[in-house]
């Protein structure tokens, strides 16, 4: 009975309290009657509040009672209203243009505006601010936007009209394409420590997916001196208070204004140099304090950023106690590429800040937690939390397109995409590879294209190399899955006939590969040159780079991740080796002096045995750690977050002999740190590789256990942190010791951007120095210079050594 009574009583508190929540809404409009979009309406005294939607209407949820409602937009006067809610009420407020006076000044000697002696105090003030507020908890309310204006009728061979049809564009391919709400509580610790946890989530068109909108990443505080908006620009953006931002930026006073007993100064702020990575736009800064109490800002394609013609932020702040905290942040953007045309906005509203919260132990390790249940509060819920009203166009986009989310969930739908995605083509069979797709099973299977599968070269002549995957997923809710892969592979010439298998098998938070056949594999066993580009050379340009032999082999990995920022995997591998010799000349032309060479890097021109036939057994342990301890919650599982530290790498391989027939008997010790994008500020991104390794034990071993290096001797090449641009692929691989290092930098355009006639290319500026010693090599070094679009680069290097030997080469690449 007591529990009866007990549910009786929450119950009735509970319905009591709801039906006191009233709602105060309306629209902002200006003098001439036009909706100021956006603008922010807040409790006095208070960090409650919400903001106008792009029309202007707003809505407030409160309890019953006496209230002072201030509206507030920049550029114009803030109004205040006291209320006796009691009831539902609609209130229509005007908001009158802000006057900013320019009154008499003090002009220095040199003529300087007096903006810059405001901005001098307020970059003096920077650190104070920025860590005024030690610690805060809030909630944040999202809605993100995205139009698309103008497609193609098709797109690489893809019908956009009937792509457009299924997401809910019209006729013309245009509409909303992205359209999501999310509420977030965010907990924020001195300096820069961020939890994020979404409490709810709605996304127009789909019932399971959850909002990309984030807290974290909306976050900017302009008190620090960069802005890194990851792939958005090459180079950190610079704030206009930051500490050498007289450098970059120039001012101008275009009046002042008491708001509330606060002198507030709007000051127009300009890059100094159009190709600055700097804002444009107006900063209001308040005296005595000499805080940011507001800004407009905005940057163009003139600062080389990317995806975006141009992106503007207007932010707006909020007294809490003796503090002021952001109460808005607002994204808007436009841009257009290959043909589509968009725009968008994410705004943000901020509310319930809390000062003085407690924090679990950790709870800063977790950046981001979404738990499995966030979408799946109703509209009801909606209505009644978004401080934000949705706008005529978007109540629509949801009402039409959770039609659409309906339909796109049955089996029926998802079996008919299949049949039109699954269709089979020249191009899938030739360059792709063929793709077969059961969504509502969640498998996909792949065959190869026929352009990486047939192949020529001197050991087999002509030959096809065609494999298989299929992938499912192992359960509906983790991205965990299940694999499973084959090969077959024929040579022409020398009539061998090769057949593999792999699967990959989730086990718990590890996973077991387990492999076995045979193959035709290269000596190098990191691959350094593809078939394809071998296979080009060889018929053209009568050079037979790959060097191969004949493997069985069965082996059987088990990775995973061990705790935080540390990895590990334990592997065994027993392999049969044979050495293959040549058997094909054939080349489609016989240019200069080019000659094919010998099976044998050592022997180039004789065609002698490398190594006599031979079976190995062998155990690999590799672990890595990344002082990482910083990951991010999805409903499908934990994802670590890249550390700002280097990874250190330890590897211990062991042949053993007499085991299965095993002929090998080595210990090979091996230890690597690395870091990739470090960022310089506005002089670029720095990555860095440093290896060692020794054999401990080199009693027996054969040239495929010797230690390889990543090289390279072609045009085209893949380029990756620990790779050579011009080093040979197999004659530098050592038995005994090694020391290698790679030191990469990124200029990010820096010094392109100064040239007007280069800005709008985007490039980026590459240096590369690479360097090995071994016994053999002694001192190795290279050099080279080049430039990047996007991940393709073009680099030109000089690679020299202590017997002076001197090789130049162009190179064409990609960066991974």
């Amino acid at each position: 009975m007591k529990p009866a009574l007990l549910f009786l009583l929450i119950y009735s508190i509970g319905s009591g309290a709801f039906a006191q929540q009233v709602s105060i809404s309306g629209r902002v409009t200006d003098q001439s009657g036009k909706p100021v979009p956006f603008a922010s309406i807040y409790i006095k005294s208070t960090t409650k509040g919400a903001s106008a939607n792009s029309e202007g209407d707003y809505s407030l949820q409160l309890q019953a009672g006496l209230y002072e409602v201030q509206y507030k937009a920049v550029g114009y006067k803030q109004e205040s209203r006291k209320i006796d809610l009691k009831s539902n009420t609609v209130l229509n407020i005007t908001l009158a243009a802000e006057v900013y006076e320019l009154k008499a000044v003090t002009i220095n000697a040199s003529g300087e505006d007096p903006a810059y002696a405001i901005i001098r105090k307020a970059i003096k003030k920077r650190k104070a601010h920025l860590s005024e507020v030690k610690a805060y908890t809030c909630q944040v309310y999202i809605k993100g936007l995205q139009k698309l204006l103008s497609a193609p009728k098709k797109f690489m061979g893809v019908d956009i009209t009937k792509v457009g049809k299924e997401i809910g564009l019209d006729s013309n391919r245009r509409g909303i394409v992205y359209l999501s709400e999310s509420e977030s509580k965010l907990s924020y610790q001195y300096p820069g420590q961020l939890h994020e946890e979404m409490i709810s989530s709605k996304f127009s068109g789909s019932n399971k997916m959850f909002s990309f909108n984030r807290a974290s990443d909306a976050r900017v505080n302009f008190y620090e001196n960069f802005q890194n908006w990851g792939g958005l620009s090459n180079r950190p953006l610079i704030s206009p208070v930051s500490d050498n931002a007289l450098f970059y930026y120039k001012y101008k006073l275009l009046g002042t204004s008491a708001e509330n007993g606060v002198l507030i100064n709007k000051i127009r702020v300009s890059p100094r140099r159009g190709h600055d990575p700097c804002f444009d736009g107006v900063i209001y800064i308040t005296d005595d304090s000499w805080r940011i109490y507001a800004l407009d800002l905005y940057i163009t394609a003139r600062a080389n950023i990317n995806f975006v013609d141009t992106l503007r932020i207007n932010q707006q702040f909020m007294p809490a106690g003796k503090t002021w905290l952001q109460s808005s942040n607002k994204f808007e953007f436009s841009g257009g590429l290959l043909g589509f045309r968009l725009k968008g906005y994410f705004v943000s509203v901020y509310k319930d800040y809390d000062l003085d919260p407690v924090f679990k132990k950790h709870e800063f390790n977790e950046l981001l937690h979404i738990p499995q249940k966030v979408n799946r509060n109703d509209t009801a819920y909606w209505n009644r939390e978004r401080p934000l009203p949705l706008t005529k166009e978007e109540k629509t986009d949801y009402q039409k397109k959770e039609r659409l989310a309906l339909k796109r969930e049955s089996k029926t739908y998802l079996d008919s995409l299949d049949r039109e995605t699954n269709k089979i083509g020249p191009s899938g069979l030739l360059l792709t590879g063929v793709n077969i797709i059961n969504r509502y099973q969640r498998s996909f299977y792949h065959f190869d294209p026929l352009i990486t599968s047939i192949l020529f070269n001197t050991v087999e002549g002509p030959a096809l190399n065609y494999g298989f995957t299929y992938r499912k997923r192992a359960d509906t809710v983790s991205a965990r899955a299940i694999s499973f892969g084959g090969k077959v592979r024929y040579g022409f010439s020398d009539h061998l006939f090769s057949a593999n298998a792999n699967t990959t098998l989730p086990v718990g938070d590890f996973y077991l590969k387990l492999s076995g056949g045979s193959d035709v594999a290269d000596l190098n066993n990191l691959d350094p040159i593809a078939p394809l580009i071998n296979s080009v050379y060889t018929l053209f340009e009568r050079q037979n780079y790959q060097k191969l032999y004949r493997k069985q082999f069965a082996a059987a990995t088990f990775s995973g991740r061990i705790t935080g920022g540390w990895q590990a995997s334990a592997s065994a591998e027993w392999a049969g080796r044979k050495w293959l010799p040549n058997t094909n000349t054939y080349s489609f032309f016989h240019p200069g002096n080019h000659q094919f060479t010998s099976n044998n890097p050592l022997t180039p021109d004789q065609d002698v045995p490398l190594f006599p036939e031979n079976q190995s057994f062998k155990l690999t342990l590799r672990s890595t750690y990344d002082f990482s301890n910083k990951y991010e919650t999805y409903p499908f599982g934990r994802r670590y977050l890249p550390s700002d530290y280097p990874t250190i790498g330890l590897t211990f391989a062991k042949g053993i002999k007499n085991i299965f027939g095993s002929d090998v008997d080595y210990d090979l010790l091996t230890a690597d740190i690395s870091k990739k994008d470090i960022s310089l500020g506005v002089y670029g991104r720095t990555s860095f590789f440093i290896g060692a390794g020794k054999f401990l034990n080199a009693s027996k071993l054969y040239f495929p256990d010797y230690k390889q290096f990543s090289g390279n001797q072609v045009l085209f090449y893949q380029n990756s942190i620990n790779s050579f641009l011009l080093l040979d692929y197999y004659r530098f691989s050592t038995y005994t010791e090694y020391l290698e290092g790679h030191l990469e930098h990124n200029f990010s355009g820096f010094i392109i951007n100064k040239i007007p006639l280069l800005r709008k290319l985007k490039l980026q500026e590459i240096v590369d120095f690479n360097y090995l010693s071994t016994p053999e090599l002694k001192n190795y070094y290279e050099l080279g210079f080049g430039l990047q679009y996007l991940n393709f680069r073009v680099m030109y290097g000089t690679s020299f050594n202590s017997g002076s030997n001197i090789k130049q080469g162009l190179r064409l690449g990609l960066s991974f």
